[in-house]
C-alpha cells in the first residue's frame, strides 16, 4: 500500500504535463534559456518576498522591494545573500517555509554528509514536478524509463538491525522498484543481492555510487551470475572511472553520473553523449571562488544553487558545499546547457565491519536529534568507533543513548562506540569537514 502511495506521489497529478514541458524546453537555445530563468526567477523571489518571512525580513534589511524583484535580472543575484545549511537546519522548519504552500507537504532529510541532516518539505506537486526532470533528464538520457524495473541502494532502512538475514531487500510491487539494503552488502552478502536482481527482472541499477561499487566489486571478485543491465545511475557520491570500469565488469552497461541532493535545488546529469550537463529549468546553479566570485572555466568552485521548482521552501542562492568544475561552453547534439567538466563532490571514507561488511553513509544517527548542530564518524578498529558531536545547550544522556544505539544497529552489537561533545570539528582549506573517518590502515 505504500508502495502505491509512493507512486502516486510521485507520478501522478501533473506529473505528465510537467513531464512534457520538460522535454519541450530541451533543445530551448542559450537565448531561451536566458528569457525562461529570468521569468521564473522573478516569480520566485517575489513569492519568496510577500510570503517567507525569513526572505522578507533579511531582502527588506538590505533594501529590496517587490517593485525591484519584478525587474530584477539574473546578474544581480550576485547581491543577494548566501543562504548557508545552518540557516536551514535552524529554519527550515518555520520562517523559511511560505504561508502559501501546495498541498501533500512533508519533509525528508538529506544524507548529512557536511553535518547533521536538514529537511526540505516536498508537495505533491513539487515531488511530480522534480520527477518529471529526473525521467526527463537523467533516466531517459540513460536509454531507460521510470516503469522499467529497477534495482535502488539508498539511505533508507529496510532491516530493522545489522544482523538481520537474507532477504536484503524489500520488493516495491506498484513500482518495479527493489530497494536494497545499503548496510548489508559484503562478499557473503552479495549473492542474495544477485538472486534479487534475477528474480525481479531489474533493467538498471541506481543509487549511491559508493554502496553501488562495493556490490559490483563483490560481485565480479566472486564471478557470481548477475543480470545484463541497460545502465547504472549513480548519485550522492563522486563518480569515478574505475566505478564506472566496475560496473561495466559486472552488468555489461554504461554508467551515467547525476547530482542533485535532497535539495533539489539543482541537477546535473549525464546525456547521452556524455557530456555532463546542467538543466537550467531545475535550478540555477552558481560557480563560486573562496572570494564570491564566478570562478573561470576549467577551475573548481563552490556550487550555489537557486531551486526553480519548489516554493514552499524556497532556496535562494544555497551553499550546498559541493565544488564544481564548469567546462566553459554549451552542450551539443541541439542542447545549449552549461557543461560541467566534473563534479568534483567529496570521497568519504569507508567503514568496514568485523563481518566484512562495507558502509560510507551515517546520516540516520544524527536524524532528529535536535540539539546536536554537526557529528563525526570516526573508526578507530574494526569494533571501536568514536562519534564526535557540536552539542546545543540542553543536549542529554537520552539523546546520546540514541547515538549509540541507532550505531550499533547499523553496525552490529558488538562494537564500542564512544560519544564526545565537542566545540568544533575540525575543517579543510574549504571549510568543510569530514563527516566518516577511518583510521584503519585500507
Amino acid at each position: 500500500m505504500y508502495g502505491l502511495y509512493w507512486r502516486q506521489r510521485r507520478f501522478g497529478g501533473i506529473y505528465q504535463k510537467e513531464l512534457r514541458a520538460f522535454k519541450e524546453r530541451e533543445f530551448f537555445t542559450a537565448q531561451q534559456w536566458r528569457d525562461y530563468q529570468t521569468v521564473q526567477l522573478r516569480k520566485l523571489l517575489v513569492h519568496a518576498f510577500e510570503t517567507v518571512p525569513f526572505y522578507r525580513e533579511r531582502y527588506g534589511a538590505l533594501g529590496w522591494t517587490k517593485s525591484k524583484f519584478e525587474r530584477f535580472e539574473l546578474e544581480d543575484l550576485t547581491r543577494l545573500p548566501l543562504l548557508t545549511k545552518k540557516d536551514l537546519r535552524a529554519f527550515g522548519t518555520t520562517s523559511l517555509l511560505s504561508t502559501q504552500r501546495e498541498h501533500g507537504g512533508q519533509f525528508y532529510s538529506s544524507s548529512g554528509s557536511t553535518g547533521t541532516p536538514v529537511k526540505i518539505l516536498y508537495s505533491m506537486p513539487f515531488h511530480q514536478r522534480l520527477n518529471a526532470a529526473m525521467e526527463s533528464r537523467v533516466r531517459n538520457w540513460a536509454g531507460v524509463t521510470g516503469k522499467d524495473a529497477r534495482g535502488m541502494i539508498g539511505g533508507r532502512r529496510v532491516l530493522p538491525s545489522a544482523d538481520d538475514t537474507p532477504p536484503f531487500y524489500r520488493y516495491n510491487f506498484f513500482e518495479k522498484q527493489v530497494y536494497f539494503s545499503a548496510y548489508h552488502i559484503s562478499e557473503k552478502s552479495a549473492q542474495s543481492y544477485v538472486e534479487a536482481m534475477n528474480k525481479y527482472g531489474l533493467v538498471y541499477m541506481t543509487g549511491y555510487a559508493m554502496s553501488n561499487y562495493f556490490l559490483a566489486s563483490f560481485i565480479v571478485n566472486n564471478s557470481l551470475d548477475a543480470p545484463r543491465l541497460k545502465a547504472v545511475i549513480t548519485s550522492s557520491e563522486k563518480l569515478t572511472q574505475p566505478m564506472r570500469q566496475m560496473f561495466y565488469k559486472a552488468y555489461g552497461c554504461r554508467t551515467y553520473d547525476s547530482y542533485s541532493g535532497v535539495e533539489n535545488c539543482g541537477l546535473i546529469s549525464e546525456a547521452p553523449n556524455g557530456e555532463l550537463l546542467i538543466s537550467p529549468d531545475v535550478g540555477i546553479i552558481e560557480v563560486l571562488s573562496e572570494d564570491g566570485s564566478p570562478v573561470a572555466a576549467g577551475k573548481s568552485g563552490e556550487a550555489i544553487c537557486t531551486g526553480l521548482l519548489n516554493f514552499d521552501q524556497p532556496l535562494i542562492r544555497y551553499r550546498m558545499g559541493d565544488q564544481l568544475r564548469l567546462r566553459g561552453t554549451r552542450g551539443s547534439e541541439g542542447r545549449e546547457m552549461p557543461i560541467v567538466e566534473e563534479i568534483v563532490g567529496r570521497l568519504e571514507d569507508v567503514i568496514y565491519t568485523p563481518d566484512g561488511r562495507k558502509m560510507v553513509r551515517f546520516h540516520g544517527v544524527f536524524i532528529d536529534l535536535p540539539h546536536v548542530l554537526e557529528g563525526q564518524v570516526i573508526q578507530k578498529t574494526l569494533d571501536v568507533f568514536v562519534v564526535k558531536v557540536v552539542t546545543l545547550s540542553g543536549f542529554s544522556t537520552k539523546e546520546e543513548g540514541v547515538i549509540v544505539e541507532r550505531m550499533k544497529s547499523q553496525l552490529g552489537n558488538n562494537v564500542e562506540v564512544a560519544v564526545i561533545p565537542v566545540s568544533e570539528i575540525p575543517r579543510t582549506k574549504n571549510g568543510k569537514f569530514r563527516s566518516v573517518v577511518s583510521e584503519l590502515n585500507n
